[in-house]
Formats: structure tokens, sequence, C-alpha cells
């Protein structure tokens, strides 16, 4: 009987990643493995095809020999192929993150994990810099043991289930499998007397307080590294690393887009038809706005170099103020007689509201052309 073709075995095609190759001999093997299928003959047939085809593609070497001549090229009759690596190397390989190390040693000191800190700013605070104290739980090494676990004047001892190896080797039908060892849990070591302060861990829960500094222009997302401030690492490792996530709360005055602030600017009726000088808030104090007459609301005025300098790049940004005209409230019967003497005087004439004259004739226009 011809042999199948080894991508269609694996349910694969020809340009298949490394990465993907392996996910689909793991899913294939799990599901036709004699342990799952006892006395199932057609199972364990399809399990050693799919484990042939794995040890053929996964080779960089054999899989272009095959690519090239197919299963002619890796016969060893014909000189072309090499030996096959045994069942218990690929299986290792492919399934030793989940069985426990598959060909790793024993376990000796790790890095610490990474920590975050999730910090809240003022714009003010992120728009000029600051220095921050936060106070944060780590795990850090334990002082009275050194970080190794064992009581003061005593030692660990070598395992004596994995001979200070770490890993040991488990049957699993006709191949075997390396593991963690579970009693030093792959630090080929034992405490017989453990620390009292971390009870054998090595390392306990503190709280320290660090003085963060934050560069001037930070924003929303940022991250600030601290180099060696995470965990401490088990088995005496090194500390990871502290992230602080800089998130800035909102402004009452300023909204931030980038480099740049924007704020809204309300103006009387009056300045708005007269123009004036107004007096506008910026991060570094009060300024003055000239504003011309006939201004309309919604206008913008630039103030330039009012923003932001950014932690990367060069420039400050700008302030864009916004202007609303406001209409007044609470009026006076006198003030009253006043807008309306205004209101008549400027609709004897349309030329004071050019918009509104535009607007109206464009409405009677629409009207005009539904009616025809």
């Amino acid at each position: 009987m011809a042999k199948r073709d080894y991508y269609e075995v694996l349910g694969v095609d020809r340009n298949v990643s490394d990465g993907d190759l392996k996910k689909a001999y793991r899913r294939i093997a799990m599901k036709l493995h004699p342990d799952r299928n006892p006395g199932d003959a057609a199972a364990e047939e399809q399990f050693k095809e799919a484990n042939e085809a794995y040890e053929a593609l996964s080779d960089p070497e054999k899989r272009q020999v095959y690519d090239q001549y197919g299963h002619e090229g890796l016969d060893p009759n014909n000189g072309a192929g090499r030996g096959a690596g045994g069942f218990g190397d690929i299986f290792g390989d492919v399934f030793g993150d989940i069985f426990g190390g598959g060909r790793g040693g024993r376990s000796g000191p790790a890095r610490g994990s990474d920590l975050r800190y999730n910090m809240s700013l003022t714009l003010e605070q992120a728009v000029n810099g600051d220095s921050v104290e936060i106070r944060i739980p780590v795990l850090a090494g334990c002082d009275d043991c050194g970080g190794s676990g064992a009581k003061p004047g005593t030692s660990a001892s070598t395992c004596p289930d994995c001979n200070g190896a770490g890993q040991v080797r488990v049957s699993q039908g006709f191949f075997s499998l390396q593991q963690t060892c579970p009693r030093c849990r792959g630090r080929g070591e034992t405490i017989a007397d453990p620390c009292n302060t971390c009870a054998g861990a090595g390392r306990v829960e503190k709280h320290k307080t660090l003085s963060v500094k934050v560069p001037a222009g930070v924003d929303v997302g940022d991250r600030i590294r601290l180099s060696g401030e995470g965990e401490a690492g088990p088995n005496g490792g090194p500390a990871g690393d502290l992230y602080v996530q800089i998130d800035v709360q909102a402004h009452p005055i300023f909204q931030r887009d980038g480099r740049h602030l924007h704020c809204e600017v309300p103006i009387s009726f009056a300045d708005a038809a007269l123009g004036g000088e107004l007096e506008v808030p910026t991060l570094d104090g009060r300024v003055k706005l000239k504003v011309p007459g006939e201004t309309q609301t919604g206008k913008v005025f630039r103030l330039r170099g009012k923003g932001v300098t950014q932690v990367r790049g060069s420039g400050v940004g700008d302030l864009l103020c916004r202007v609303i005209v406001e209409t007044p409230v609470k009026l006076t019967d006198e003030q009253r007689q006043l807008l309306q003497d205004l209101k008549t005087s400027l609709e004897s004439n349309s030329k004071h509201s050019p918009r509104g004259k535009s607007w109206f004739d464009g409405v009677k226009s629409f009207f005009d052309e539904l009616k025809s």
C-alpha cells in the first residue's frame, strides 16, 4: 500500500509554519494515542503514521528532501535519508510543556515576575513632569535565609528522588517521559529544616515605597519601566521589573490631543460683535487673547507654544481656544427693550446677518421645489 502524503497525514498545507506543524501533530497525537484507544489497531496505525510524518517534516533538512523527492528521498536504501529519531524524543519536544519539561534539567535560579502599577496623574503633572511616591506589595527575597529557604545555619540537601537533576522519568505505555520531580519541584534540592520567616519559599511578601520620576509630556497609555523593582526571582534569581502604567485625569478646562491642548472660551454677545481683549488660562498662567469684531461662535484661535512638549519628539504644541458666544440670561426690562430696539434695527438690513439670509433663502428654495 502506497504511503500517504505527510502533509495530508497531518492535515496541513505544504507551506505550513513550524509552529502550526507542531500544533497539528499535537492535536492528532493526543486524539490517537494508544493509551486513549486501547485495543484499537486502526488508531495505533494512524498514530504511528502521524509520528512518522512529523518526524520527517519537523526536521528542516528532511523536509527539504521530502519536498523535492517525496518518500523515496527519505528512504535510507536510496542514500538520501537520515536515520529516524526515537519517538520518545519527538514526544518530549512536542508535549514537554504539558508533562513538565521534556528534556529540561533542574530548575535553577529564575527571574522574578514583572509587576504593573496604575498611576493616575493630573494633566499638570503629565505635562510638566513630577516625582511621585508609590507603595506596592512585592515578593522580596527573605532576609533571614538569604533567599535559600533553609533555616539560618542549615542548608538544602540533594533531592533523593531525582539525585539533583530536578527531573524524573515516568513510563507511559511503550515510551517514557521526563517530568518535573514532584518532591523538589524541579529545584534538585530539598529543605529538611525550612526558614521560619518564609516557610522555605525563600521569598516573603513586603510593601515598599518607591519614588517614580515622571518625565514631562507623558500621556495616557505610556509606561515607565523601573528595572529590578518587580518580584524577587525564585531560588535566588534576579528580580523582575516594575512597569508604571500612566493614566491622566480629566481636566475641568483643557482637553489634550497629542501635543496640543484645546479649551472653550465663552464670550459675551457684545464682545463678539464689537471685539475686545480677553484673559484666557494656560498651564503657564493667564495670557491675553485679542478677539476681533464680528467674531462668530466656533471660531478657533491658536496660541502657539502653549501646548505640550512630548516625551518623544521635538517642539511644543499649541493651545487652541474655541470661542463660544454666550446668550445673555436674566435680563431686566430695560435690557430687553434695548435688545428689542437692536433687533428691529438689525432686521432692517440683511447685510448684518449674511449667514442667516443665505440659510433662509436656501430653505425657501427647498420648499419651492417641493411644491413644483
